[in-house]
C-alpha cells in the first residue's frame, strides 16, 4: 500500500482524514502532501464544519519517514514549507481541528497533533519527541509548541531526553485535552471538534499560546541550566544546543520568530556528522531484526527466563545487571564467597546509581535486585536457558568452565563466552560436537548494562536455533528480545 492520508466527510459534517503508512504511519513526503491536500479541501468543503486527524490501525504516527534521511540527505527535505503548511492549513485554518491519537504519537506525529487545535488520546498512547537519537532537533514546530502545552521545563526535559510519556502523564501535563476509552475516541474527537466550531469550546491556537510559558526571567534560567547540564553530558554534541536555540528564540521573541529559528538549527543539525553517524546506527541496529538464513527460516523462538553469568567483576556484574534490568532472573557464579558478595554488591551499586540519576524507581531497583541470585558451584544450573562466561582471559580455564558448562546446563542452553581476543572455536575446542552447536561469543561493552552494543560471534558450527544470535550488532538493555533461541 502507497503511502496516503485518507479523506471522508462523516454526515455530522466531520471530515476525517486518516494518516495511511503501516504499520506506524511514517510521515513519508506522500503522506504529509496528502494530509494537507486533504485540509486545503476540508477547509473549501461546505459540508464541514471541523477536521479529526487520526492514524490507521493502533498507532497516530510515529514520526517523520527515518528512509528519507537516507534517500534525501541534509535533513530528509525537511524545510520551513512544511512549518508554513502546519500554520496556515492545520492550527489557524478556517476550520478547527482536533488530533485523535491512539498508540504512539512520537516526533513529527506528534508535532502534526500539536498543530491541531486540541487533542484527545486513547489509554496506552505515547507522546514524545526522539529526535535528538538522530542527532537533530524537532523539525515541525516541536521546539515551539511543546514549551506552549507543557511549559518550558517539562518541554525540555522531553526532548533532550527523547523520552515519552504515557496518556496519563500527558494528560496532566496538558499536552492532550482528553483521555478516552478507545472505542470511544473517533466520537469524542468529533464531538470535541463540533464543540470548538460552535464556540462551546475556545479555539486554541498553539504556537500563540503563552499561559504555560514560564516569567521571561524563570524561563531564561532554565534554558542556561539546560545548556549546562547539556553539554556535561553530552560532552562534544552540537544538536542538544541547537535545539536549545530555538527553544531559546521563540521564548524570546515569540512562536512565529522561533519557527524561523528551528529551520535554521534543524538545518545545522541536519548536517553535521553526527546525524548522520547515527542514522547509519539505527539503521545498522534495525537490520538485525531479519538474518538471512534464520529469521527466514520459520524458527519458533523460546523465550530466555534465566541467565547464569560466570564472573562477578565489573563486566559480570554489568551482564547481569543489563539482564536483571530486562527483567530476566540471574544465577551469578563465583569461586569464593568474597568475590560473590562483591559481586552482588556491584549489581546493587549499579541500580542505586539509576536511582539516584532518576532513571528508576527505588522499589523498581529492589524488583531487580530480588532477580539475582549468587552460587559458588553448578548445582542450579539445570535451570538456565544461556550462560554468560566473563572470567578472565585465560584459554585453558575458559576451556574447562565450558566442560563443566556442557555437564551442568540442560541441552538447550546457550553457551556464550564474553572473550573479546581468544578464539570462540578454541574455546569450545573440549566441548562435544552437539554442544558446539549452541557455542557463541557474546561481546558486551564496559559498562555493559550502559553500553548499547553488544557483539554476537558465532562460528562455523553454531546452530540455526541460535543463529539469530550471532548477528552483529544488539541493544545490551534488549538482550532478552534478542536473545531469542529457536526450537529445531
Amino acid at each position: 500500500m502507497a503511502p496516503t492520508a485518507q479523506y471522508r466527510v462523516d454526515q455530522d459534517g466531520v471530515a476525517v482524514i486518516t494518516l495511511e503508512n503501516p504499520p506506524v504511519n511514517a510521515l513519508h513526503p506522500a503522506v504529509l502532501k496528502g494530509l494537507f491536500d486533504n485540509l486545503r479541501e476540508a477547509h473549501e468543503d461546505p459540508r464541514v464544519k471541523a477536521v479529526v486527524v487520526t492514524g490507521a490501525g493502533k498507532n497516530f504516527s510515529a514520526g517523520f519517514d527515518i528512509n528519507q534521511f537516507q534517500s534525501a540527505p541534509k535533513g530528509g527535505g525537511i524545510d520551513n514549507n512544511i512549518n508554513d503548511a502546519i500554520c496556515a492549513v492545520l492550527e489557524a485554518g478556517p476550520k478547527p481541528t482536533v488530533a485523535a491519537i491512539q498508540g504512539v504519537a512520537l516526533g513529527g506525529g506528534l508535532e502534526v497533533a500539536m498543530g491541531c487545535n486540541a487533542r484527545v488520546a486513547a489509554p496506552g498512547s505515547r507522546l514524545g519527541l526522539p529526535e535528538l537519537q538522530l542527532g537533530i532537533i524537532p523539525g515541525f514546530g516541536g521546539t515551539q509548541r511543546l514549551p506552549r502545552l507543557v511549559g518550558l521545563q517539562k518541554a525540555i526535559e522531553m526532548m533532550l531526553t527523547s523520552q515519552p510519556v504515557k496518556d496519563s502523564a500527558a494528560l496532566k501535563a496538558g499536552l492532550v485535552d482528553a483521555v478516552v476509552p478507545a472505542g470511544e475516541l473517533m466520537a469524542a474527537a468529533k464531538q470535541r471538534a463540533l464543540d470548538i466550531a460552535s464556540g462551546k469550546l475556545p479555539r486554541q491556537l498553539t504556537l500563540l499560546r503563552t499561559d504555560k510559558l514560564e516569567p521571561f526571567g524563570e524561563a531564561i534560567a532554565i534554558i542556561e541550566f539546560a545548556r549546562a547540564q547539556s553539554a556535561k553530558r553530552a560532552r562534544h554534541l552540537n544538536h542538544p544546543q541547537l535545539c536549545l536555540d530555538a527553544i531559546q528564540e521563540g521564548v524570546a521573541h515569540g512562536g512565529v520568530a522561533g519557527l524561523k529559528k528551528e529551520g535554521e538549527a534543524f538545518a545545522a543539525a541536519a548536517a553535521l556528522d553526527t546525524h548522520k553517524a547515527l542514522v547509519h546506527i539505527f539503521f545498522a541496529t534495525r537490520s538485525t531484526k531479519k538474518v538471512r538464513g534464520v529469521t527466514d527460516a520459520g524458527l519458533k523462538p523460546r523465550r530466555i527466563k534465566r541467565v547464569a553469568v560466570l564472573g562477578g567483576g565489573l563486566m559480570g556484574s554489568g551482564i547481569a545487571t543489563a539482564l536483571v534490568l530486562a527483567e530476566v532472573e540471574v544465577l551469578l557464579k563465583e569461586v569464593n564467597q568474597q568475590f560473590l558478595d562483591a559481586g552482588l554488591n556491584r549489581i546493587k551499586s549499579n541500580l542505586a546509581s539509576r536511582v539516584k540519576k532518576g532513571k528508576m524507581s527505588q522499589a523498581t531497583a529492589d524488583a531487580a535486585v530480588s532477580k539475582v541470585q549468587g552460587t559458588l558451584d553448578y548445582n542450579s544450573f539445570g535451570s538456565v536457558d544461556m550462560v554468560v562466561e566473563a572470567v578472565i582471559e585465560d584459554v585453558g580455564l575458559k576451556q574447562r568452565i565450558f566442560a563443566d558448562l556442557e555437564a551442568a546446563c540442560p541441552p538447550h542452553a546457550i553457551l556464550a563466552t564474553n572473550t573479546s581476543t581468544i578464539d570462540i572455536d578454541l574455546v569450545g575446542a573440549k566441548l562435544k560436537p552437539a554442544s558446539r552447536e549452541r557455542l557463541l561469543g557474546a561481546h558486551f561493552f564496559s559498562p555493559a548494562h550502559i553500553m548499547p552494543l553488544l557483539e554476537i560471534v558465532r562460528t562455523q558450527q553454531t546452530g540455526k536455533q541460535v543463529n539469530r544470535l550471532a548477528h552483529p550488532m544488539f541493544t545490551a538493555r534488549q538482550v532478552v528480545d534478542r536473545l531469542e533461541m529457536y526450537g529445531q
